[in-house]
């Protein structure tokens, strides 16, 4: 049986985390198929914007403990030089809009992934938490990612206590999007995943890298890359129908290319 489910319906793919009788804790077979989820959303030029949510009233409950080398993943290198760069939660490099569906309890490695996501849309029933600490072992991407996101105090409440915030305070922490009844969340993330389709997807795709790499760059440095992005995605198909779609007075037909 498949621990992830992966689907793509008129350019939106779905990516279910599905372990529920584990609560979608994190192991190998898990971290594989997630893994591939994202390679396959990554290179299907037909998949334009992503959702991540789980199997039941569980999106996450972090790593399965049974599991924890396979729950880290499986990956060539010495004891030092492990790469750095191996899943969409440690940093993969993908510029497509993506979606959590947050469907409930979101922990631990759950919680990375949510992360990396440009929409958090929430049920009232979630609770995030990185409860590493509890356990004697630190945190380590999400405490790369969560001050970035959320503000210092804030991202070290959660991941020096390890304890739990609602989904009201993560909303007000910046965490969520968000809140909506617990059976609309999928119904709330696939409407807005299919408004995000309206647009044209590789303008947002080099829209989104450089509001990403931006951060890095100084300012001169950051308009010219930008500048740069803008003749290449400007030299597309997808512009020029853009283009003759506004003269036309009509909705674009976009073919991403």
């Amino acid at each position: 049986m498949p621990t992830v489910l992966y689907d793509v319906t008129d350019h939106i793919a779905t990516i279910t985390l599905n372990r529920p009788e584990a609560r979608n804790a994190i192991n190998g077979q898990l971290r594989t198929e997630l893994n591939q989820a994202w390679t396959s959303f990554l290179e299907d030029e037909d998949a334009w914007v992503a959702i991540l949510t789980g199997s039941g009233d569980v999106f996450c409950a972090g790593a399965d403990l049974k599991d924890g080398a396979g729950s880290a993943g499986t990956f060539a290198g010495t004891f030092w030089e492990k790469p750095t760069v191996n899943s969409f939660e440690s940093g993969l490099e993908l510029f497509k809009p993506t979606i959590a569906a947050v469907n409930g309890p979101c922990i631990g490695y759950g919680l990375t992934g949510v992360l990396f996501c440009d929409f958090v849309i929430a049920s009232e029933r979630a609770v995030f938490a990185y409860p590493e600490v509890t356990i004697g072992v630190p945190t380590i991407v999400g405490a790369i990612r969560l001050p970035q996101r959320i503000g210092w105090a804030n991202a070290m409440e959660l991941l020096l206590t390890g304890d739990n915030i609602d989904v009201e305070r993560a909303k007000d922490v910046g965490l969520v999007w968000r809140i909506v009844e617990h059976e609309q969340v999928m119904t709330e993330a696939r409407a807005w995943a299919e408004r995000l389709t309206e647009a044209a997807p590789l303008a947002q795709r080099a829209t989104k890298e450089v509001a990403w790499r931006s951060r890095e760059l100084g300012w001169t440095e950051a308009v010219r890359f930008g500048e740069t992005m803008r003749l290449v995605a400007g030299a597309t198909d997808d512009a020029k129908e853009g283009r003759v779609a506004w003269a036309e007075k009509r909705k674009p037909r976009w073919q991403g290319r």
